[in-house]
């Protein structure tokens, strides 16, 4: 049987892999940094109404401009950051990762490049090759910070069009200073002038304000985000951007015509009902997460600073055994290729406490 390679497909795509994570039956499931708890029965109900409103003109396409939709992001984001966004500025997609393809869509592409400083979401670069963009790793200290110094020179002598900055980083946790972002948002101005994109896929777990403020007066700075995880609605798919109007009005040119379907509107819609709720569930994961964090450092590994809801921790000899280790005790967590390193969820009490227990017991095993 012929294999991909064998196709007549695009020189920067042979040899690649596509992104995704072992979905295997165990136990616990830590790997993929979705919101353990399921959506309250309040919510379900409401999305149950909302849906059937819809389906009632299912005959008829969506708002094609989600008007309804943007507006209630809109609010969402003035209510939480402070700082005030109006509809124009806001645009919604099938997951942020729509978001982000439209975004090189439009300002990337064929003899275009982007960069991202690695390790960060590998999808960034997944989805640069696929909209045919170039992409160029930018350098991260020992600590998984972004060093100011180096990667503005790094902007300045590669000129990208595109410019990824994720905070909190996935698979780190570590957030962004705004003084960084500043900083590189200046470089890139300076060498081309350049799109920034932070990515805040996971902004509502962080401990530092949005960096959204940021975008008031910077026409080339957008902010990206989800309703994955604060949200708890990855089955939803739908990521949303803010940013000047103009970066709406340029996503528009290359978004698929009615590429929300009314049932996603109308999902996200109820679920921006029950925000309260949901954000309350943001606030037990933070604490699970810091208990993990400290739980982790008393059994003598090293633990990433995480501003996420998720924990980086090593350092292994062999992070692949370890993680194998682990799933052999009926704990999933995520190998991201981090160099003697892994990633875990925060979940429930009981699956954070089973992780805890999988992790002695290994400890234990690896210091006999």
């Amino acid at each position: 049987m012929p294999g991909i390679d064998d196709l007549p497909i695009r020189d920067e795509l042979r040899g690649k892999s596509p992104y995704g994570a072992p979905q295997l039956d165990v136990p616990v499931r830590l790997n993929t940094n979705e919101n353990p708890y399921p959506l309250p029965e309040p919510l379900v109900r409401r999305i149950g109404e909302r849906v059937t409103e819809a389906a009632r003109e299912l005959n008829r396409y969506p708002d094609r401009d989600a008007v309804e939709l943007r507006t209630e992001l809109a609010a969402y984001l003035t209510r939480t950051t402070g700082h005030a966004v109006e509809r124009a500025q806001v645009w919604a997609a099938n997951g942020s990762n729509e978001i982000i393809q439209q975004l090189l869509q439009a300002f990337g592409g064929p003899g275009r490049t982007a960069i991202g400083f690695e390790p960060s979401y590998s999808m960034h670069a997944l989805i640069s090759r696929g909209t045919g963009t170039g992409w160029i790793s930018g350098p991260r200290t020992e600590d998984f910070t972004i060093d100011v110094d180096a990667s503005a020179a790094a902007i300045a002598e590669r000129k990208p069009d595109v410019v990824f900055v994720c905070s909190p980083n996935n698979p780190t946790g570590t957030a962004v200073e705004a003084e960084t972002v500043l900083a590189l948002y200046e470089a890139a101005q300076a060498a081309k002038p350049s799109l920034v994109v932070i990515d805040e896929a996971y902004g509502e777990f962080s401990h530092r304000p949005s960096l959204l403020p940021l975008i008031e007066g910077r026409p080339n700075l957008v902010v990206s985000r989800t309703m994955s995880k604060a949200f708890g609605a990855a089955g939803l798919r739908l990521g949303y951007l803010a940013a000047d109007a103009a970066v709406v009005d340029a996503v528009q040119l290359v978004r698929l015509p009615y590429h929300l379907s009314a049932v996603t509107q109308a999902t996200a819609l109820a679920a921006l009902e029950h925000t309260d709720t949901l954000l309350g569930y943001v606030e037990q994961l933070k604490t699970e997460r810091d208990r993990l964090v400290a739980e982790l450092r008393a059994t003598g590994l090293e633990v990433t600073e995480s501003d996420a809801n998720f924990v980086q921790f090593g350092r292994f000899d062999d992070a692949h055994a370890a993680w194998q280790a682990l799933l052999d005790r009926g704990v999933l967590v995520r190998d991201n290729g981090v160099p003697g390193r892994l990633r875990v969820t925060a979940g429930t009490p009981d699956e954070n406490d089973a992780f805890l227990d999988a992790v002695r017991d290994l400890m234990k095993e690896l210091n006999r």
